[in-house]
C-alpha cells in the first residue's frame, strides 16, 4: 500500500473516527462463553447457578400447551338471584290444597337445588370454534367472582327436577309426588339459574390460548447445573439455554472496569485493521479516494450497528437483518474482490456479538456470495424480487441444515418467515443506493452503463457535431474496453470514460483532423495559424470538455477522463512545427497540457488507447509489425515522460495492455480479400 505520508490525516482519520464507534457501540456486557450440544459431554468445569433463575420452555413445550389450551373450551356461567327469587317467590304464593303442608319442604329442597346451581340441559355450542367445550369443569360468575367447579357439582335441569321428586318422595312416601309437581306446575316453575354467558367464555378461551407461562420451575442460586463429564441431556440443555438467557440479560460486568475497557479498546483495534487489511488486499486505490473509503466505512459501521441493536432488543430478530445487502451496496461501486473481501468483514460483528453468530455468519455469507454474482443480471426493476427470492431459499436451505443438526432450536416456520421478510427488505431498502450516490459522490455500475448508451442526448449531439471524433471515441472505447478486462480494472467507467473523453471537441470540430472530411471546403481550419495559436485551440478541447462536462451534469469521475487523457504531454505535431521554424525549444507553455496525469489505471488505459488510436490512422505500411512498432513506442514514450508515474498500474499489467492494443490493431487494420471483377 503506497501512502502519502503528507496526507496521513486524510487515510487515517476515517479509521480513527470508526475506531472511536466501534469503542462506543461494543457491547460491553459478559457472555455466556460456554459451548455445548446436546447428547454429548460437558467438557467445562461443573458449573454452579451464580444466582436464582428460571426453567425457560422451549418453543415446542410453548406450542404443545397453546394447543392444549385452545383444544378444550372452559364455558363461564352468570348466576342469577333474580331467576332464584322469581322460582321461591311463585313456590310461596301457590296453593297445594291438602299438600299445602309440604310447601315448606319444598322451598327448603328447591333453595338447596339453586344453592348448587341449575344448568340447561342443551349442550353448549360455540359455532366460531373448533374447540370442544368442556364437559368436566365450568366457571360460575357470581358477585363478581369467578370460581371454577366440576360439572358434577352442579345440576342440570332435568336432574335438579328429579332431585326434587326423588326427596320429596322419601320425605313424603304417602304422597305422589311426582304427580303433584306435574299438576303444581312447580317442575315448570324450576329453571336454570346458572345463565350461559357465551362473550365472556370466548374472550377467556382466546386469552388463555395466547398467554402461556414461559417458564417450567427455578433453579437456586449456589445449585449444581451440570458436573464435568456428565452428558448434556435435553433437560440439562434447557437448564443452561435459561442460565445462558438470564446470565446474559441481568449479570453485570463484576470485574475491574479498566479491563473491560482495555477489552473493548483490543477488539475495536483488531477489527479497525482487519477492515484496512481487506481494503489493502483488495484495492489499495480506495485509500486515495476518500469518497469512497468513507462510504465503504459507513456500510461497515452501519450494519455493526444494526447487529448490535438487534442483539440488546430482540436476538431472534436477526434474521430480519438484510445482510446480502451489502454486496449489493457495494457491487454498485466496487469490483467483486472488493465486495467478497469487504462482505466477509461486514459479517464479524455477527460473530462477535450473537449467541447464534456461526448460523448466521455461514447463512448470510452463502446468500450473499450467490446474491453477489446474480446481481448483475436481476438488479434492474420487478428483477430484484428474484434477487430476493434467491436470497430467501439459500438461507431456508442452510437454517433447515442447522436446524436438521439440532432439534432443540427455536421454532421453524417462524424463523422461516423472519428469514422472508428480512429477503424482501432488501428490495425495499434497495433504493438507499441512490442516495448513497448522492452523499458520497459515488458512481455505480448501472449509472455507468446508463452513460454509455451511445442514444443520450450528449452523445448524440457529439455524433451530429463531430463525428470523426464520436467514431474515434467508439474505437478508443472497445481497445480500452478489452485492456480493462485483460487487467481487471473497471470495466464500465473505463468505456464510458473512453466515450466522453474528447466530448469537448464538439464546441469547435473542425480543429481536428479527424472531423475535416465531413465538411465540404477545401480550406483547411489550421491554414493561416501560426503554431502557438493552433496548439492553444487544439488544447483548449480539454477546458472545453471539462465545461460541457459540469453542464450536462457528468460525475467527476468522468471529468478526471477528460482532463487526464492527456496527461502532462505537449501537441507533438505543433511544438516539433514550432521548433523547426527556429522557436525556442524551452518555449513548450503553450504547447503543454496543464490539467494533471492519470491516477488511476482506467485513466491510463483510455490514455494509451486514445494516442494509439490516433496514431494508427498516419500508418502508412499497414503491416503487423509496423503496428506492433507504434504500440511499442507509444507506451515506452509514455513511461518516459513519467505520464504513469501517479497512477497504480505496473509494469506487468502495462505488458498486458500491449499485448491486447497489438492484437486489437492486428484485426482492425488486417488485409481484406480483393474480390475480383466479375467477366
Amino acid at each position: 500500500m503506497k501512502i502519502n505520508f503528507r496526507k496521513i490525516p486524510d487515510v487515517y482519520v476515517p479509521f480513527i473516527v470508526l475506531f472511536v464507534a466501534l469503542v462506543i457501540l461494543m457491547p460491553k456486557a459478559p457472555k455466556f462463553n460456554y459451548d455445548y450440544r446436546k447428547g454429548l459431554p460437558w467438557h467445562h468445569e461443573t458449573l454452579i447457578s451464580q444466582f436464582d433463575f428460571p426453567i425457560l420452555k422451549t418453543g415446542e413445550q410453548m406450542e404443545e400447551e397453546r394447543e392444549k389450551a385452545g383444544s378444550s373450551i372452559v364455558p363461564y356461567y352468570r348466576y342469577s338471584s333474580e331467576v332464584v327469587n322469581n322460582s321461591i317467590r311463585a313456590v310461596e304464593t301457590m296453593d297445594l290444597g291438602r299438600h299445602n303442608g309440604m310447601k315448606s319442604g319444598i322451598l327448603s329442597r328447591l333453595n338447596s337445588l339453586y344453592t348448587r346451581g341449575i344448568i340447561s340441559d342443551a349442550k353448549v355450542r360455540l359455532g366460531r370454534h373448533s374447540a370442544a367445550v368442556s364437559d368436566e369443569v365450568l366457571f360460575v360468575q357470581k358477585n363478581k367472582k369467578a370460581e371454577k367447579h366440576p360439572v358434577s357439582e352442579v345440576y342440570k335441569l332435568s336432574s335438579a327436577r328429579n332431585k326434587l321428586m326423588a326427596d320429596l318422595s322419601l320425605a313424603y312416601p304417602n304422597v305422589n309426588a311426582d304427580s303433584l309437581l306435574n299438576k303444581s306446575g312447580i317442575y315448570d316453575i324450576i329453571v336454570p339459574n346458572l345463565i350461559f354467558d357465551r362473550s365472556t367464555t370466548e374472550l377467556v378461551h382466546a386469552e388463555s390460548a395466547d398467554y402461556i407461562s414461559p417458564t417450567s420451575g427455578y433453579v437456586s442460586a449456589d445449585q449444581k447445573i451440570i458436573s464435568r463429564g456428565e452428558i448434556v441431556t435435553a433437560e440439562i440443555a434447557q437448564i443452561l439455554d435459561s442460565y445462558k438467557v438470564e446470565y446474559e440479560k441481568n449479570l453485570g460486568y463484576d470485574g475491574p472496569r479498566i479491563v473491560l475497557w482495555i477489552g473493548v479498546l483490543i477488539i475495536s483495534l483488531l477489527l479497525v485493521c482487519i477492515v484496512m487489511y481487506s481494503i489493502n488486499f483488495s484495492n489499495p486505490d480506495i485509500f486515495a479516494d476518500r469518497n469512497r473509503m468513507l462510504y465503504i466505512l459507513t456500510v461497515f459501521l452501519l450494519f455493526f450497528a444494526l447487529t448490535t441493536v438487534i442483539s440488546k432488543l430482540q436476538p431472534g430478530a436477526v434474521y430480519l437483518v438484510p445482510y446480502s445487502l451489502v454486496t449489493l451496496y457495494l457491487t454498485a461501486f466496487f469490483q467483486r474482490k472488493v465486495v467478497v473481501a469487504f462482505y466477509m468483514v461486514c459479517l464479524m460483528p455477527v460473530l462477535l456479538i450473537l449467541n447464534n453468530g456461526y448460523q448466521i455468519f455461514i447463512m448470510n455469507l452463502a446468500a450473499g456470495m450467490v446474491c453477489m454474482y446474480v446481481a448483475p443480471r436481476y438488479n434492474r426493476g420487478w428483477k430484484q424480487f428474484i434477487i430476493s427470492l434467491i436470497v430467501f431459499v439459500v438461507m431456508t436451505v442452510a437454517y433447515s441444515g442447522f436446524r436438521l443438526m439440532d432439534a432443540s432450536a427455536p421454532d421453524y416456520l417462524m424463523t422461516v418467515f423472519y428469514i422472508f421478510i428480512g429477503s424482501l427488505l432488501m428490495v425495499a431498502f434497495y433504493p438507499l443506493i441512490y442516495l448513497f450516490e448522492k452523499i458520497f459522490n459515488l458512481v455505480s455500475q448501472t449509472r455507468l452503463v446508463e452513460l454509455c448508451d451511445t442514444n443520450s442526448r450528449l452523445l448524440r449531439e457529439l455524433s451530429q457535431k463531430a463525428p470523426g471524433t464520436f467514431q474515434h471515441s467508439l474505437q478508443v472505447m472497445s481497445m480500452a474496453s478489452a485492456c480493462a478486462r485483460e487487467i481487471g480494472a473497471n470495466d464500465a467507467l473505463t468505456r464510458a470514460g473512453a466515450l466522453y473523453h474528447d466530448i469537448g471537441k464538439m464546441k469547435n470540430p473542425l480543429c481536428f483532423v479527424e472531423n475535416e472530411s465531413t465538411t465540404i471546403t477545401s480550406r483547411k481550419y489550421h491554414d493561416g495559424l501560426d503554431s502557438k495559436q493552433s496548439a492553444r485551440d487544439i488544447i483548449s478541447h480539454v477546458p472545453d470538455g471539462l465545461e460541457i462536462a459540469e453542464k450536462h451534469g457528468l460525475p467527476s469521475v468522468i471529468r478526471e477522463f477528460i482532463a487526464t487523457h492527456h496527461g502532462s504531454s505537449t501537441t507533438g505535431f505543433f511544438y516539433t512545427k514550432y521548433v523547426n521554424e527556429g522557436g525556442d525549444p524551452a518555449d513548450s507553455e503553450d504547447f503543454t497540457y496543464k490539467w494533471g496525469r492519470p491516477s488511476t489505471r482506467e485513466q491510463a488505459i483510455v490514455m494509451l488507447c486514445d494516442s494509439i488510436e490516433a496514431a494508427s490512422r498516419s500508418i502508412k505500411d499497414g503491416t503487423k509489425e509496423a503496428y506492433d512498432k507504434l504500440v511499442d513506442d507509444i507506451i515506452a514514450a509514455k513511461i518516459r515522460d513519467g505520464q504513469f508515474n501517479e497512477c497504480d498500474i505496473s509494469m506487468r499489467e502495462t505488458s498486458k495492455i500491449q499485448d491486447v492494443l497489438k492484437s486489437f490493431l492486428a484485426q482492425m487494420y488486417h488485409e481484406r480479400v480483393v474480390y475480383p471483377d466479375r467477366n
